[in-house]
């Protein structure tokens, strides 16, 4: 069964699941304009207009033009591919006409990035078509069914995203192995580059920042490009990185630390922030089970880390990956503005999350450690690592 059949399988599960008749993904030049939700449904980009109609009974359509209309039936997902010279005004109509849905969910969300594919200028000309015959009031979003289908990772997701992350892992051993003292941020991004480039993988997010090298205090922290500051003797050194297999990423971060002349372990300041870390990461993934709210999971190392004595971190404990390295609706986090409904969606198994902690070591640098757990019936479990020793550098 290829990828495209197993989600649209299951989209037929949740579809009834959220008592919707019919689901509707309308798009155009995907290639350049494209709707997140498209892997999941055909096998390459589609040129004009074109509709992928997915029905609680599980008859699957899709209406494209003529010349991507191959290329969509070998996917084997739908039971028909309706080829169309003209227009796709007319196939559509007459397929809603036919099958008469209640209520048609189209893929728009003010809180969800993942489920907003359907622009502005579709949304008005699917309005438009769809009030020539009386549906024009049937819309809906499909936020939930688009949220849940990205969360619940199948097994060949699953599968994807483990060998992403073996690989991901291979790379920071050979990082562990190049630094040392003089080293630049730069230089740790240009073996990895090469190592990259070599061994023919692909990036889990724009190179720019992947990886995102930080050695020492008073580093821009995240999200910023390696410069040319060097290693130093008693710096902690934190590294941002992911690969991406198959459409499927990894995202992991790890910490070290650089031995001063004579010293044969970390500092106790060092060593307590990075423990304070790894307990954080472990409760956190204890409080993870299907039910329970990111922002309950967040607070929980949150309030472990403040209690011992640190700074909040400024951003959320964790989010979903899958095809994008930020992935999905839910999200670890705590109830701020910027993340609108996303730590308030229940957690559900299937979902993969980061774990990312982090905490600054005044004079030494930022402890962070970023691990990633998939949710099962009862719990989460790692699929990485888990990073649980300072890895110390001689």
């Amino acid at each position: 069964m290829s990828l495209i059949t197993e989600k649209i399988a299951q989209s037929v599960g949740i579809l009834n699941e959220l008592g919707l008749p019919c689901w509707l993904t309308f798009v155009r030049e995907s290639g350049m304009n494209g709707d997140p939700i498209m892997p999941f449904l055909a096998p390459a980009d589609v040129t004009w207009h074109s509709a992928f109609l997915v029905m609680a009974d599980g008859e699957a359509h899709a209406i494209v033009g003529q010349y991507d209309k191959k290329t969509v039936e070998d996917a084997g997902a739908y039971r028909t591919v309706e080829g169309y010279v003209q227009s796709a005004k007319q196939p559509l109509l007459e397929f809603l006409r036919r099958r008469n849905p209640a209520s048609i969910a189209v893929n728009y969300s003010q809180g969800s990035e993942v489920c907003d594919g359907l622009t502005h200028g579709m949304f008005l000309t699917l309005e438009a078509w769809l009030g020539e015959i009386g549906f024009r009031d049937r819309l809906v979003s499909s936020e939930r069914l688009i949220s849940a289908l990205r969360a619940r990772k199948t097994s060949e997701e699953l599968a994807r995203m483990k060998e992403a992350i073996r690989l991901t892992e291979e790379v920071f051993a050979r990082v562990a192995a190049f630094l040392a003292p003089g080293v630049t941020e730069r230089e740790v991004a240009d073996l990895v580059a090469a190592h990259v480039r070599d061994n023919h993988l692909e990036l889990a997010w724009e190179a720019g920042t992947c990886p995102a090298v930080f050695t020492g205090p008073d580093t821009a922290g995240a999200h910023y490009a390696p410069t040319a500051r060097a290693v130093e003797r008693g710096h902690i050194v934190n590294m941002d990185f992911g690969i991406k297999h198959q459409d499927y990423c990894a995202d992991l971060q790890r910490t070290f630390y650089v031995l001063r002349e004579g010293e044969t372990a970390a500092p106790a300041e060092v060593s307590r922030g990075f423990d304070t870390i790894i307990a954080a990461i472990e409760q956190a993934r204890r409080a993870i089970r299907p039910g329970v709210t990111g922002q309950s999971v967040d607070a929980v190392a949150r309030d472990l880390i403040t209690g011992a004595g640190y700074a909040e971190f400024p951003h959320a404990l964790g989010h979903q990956v899958g095809r994008f390295a930020h992935d999905g609706t839910a999200l670890l986090g705590p109830a701020w503005e910027k993340y609108a409904q996303k730590p308030f969606v229940p957690i559900e198994e299937g979902m993969v999350f980061t774990i990312e902690p982090r905490l600054t070591v005044p004079g030494y640098g930022v402890a962070t450690v970023e691990d990633m757990v998939v949710v099962t019936k009862t719990s989460a479990e790692f699929l990485s690592g888990p990073q649980t020793t300072l890895i110390l550098i001689r």
